[in-house]
């Protein structure tokens, strides 16, 4: 599921996501909400500024500790389902 963030009267479209009925072993993410890292002004972990990953199609924040190589750019790879939006 998508939502919309607003702040201060600007709209962020579909700038969240969560799964409101995740599947097993998932279900620790019920309840939970996730942001684009692209759609928002600034995002940290830790205290460290993460960037998102190239293209809008994957929402993964990446930071120092994490190595590549990283999905992403115009299109998703060939084979990789898309979600209906």
């Amino acid at each position: 599921m998508y939502w919309d963030l607003v702040l201060e009267g600007q709209v962020r479209a579909r700038a969240v996501w969560s799964y409101p009925q995740p599947r097993a072993p998932y279900g620790v993410l019920r309840g939970r909400f996730a942001f684009y890292p692209s759609r928002v002004d600034s995002c940290t972990v830790a205290g460290e500024a993460a960037r998102a990953q190239e293209g809008d199609f994957y929402g993964g924040w990446i930071t120092g500790e994490v190595q590549g190589p990283f999905k992403g750019g115009a299109e998703p790879p060939v084979g990789t389902r898309l979600a209906r939006r």
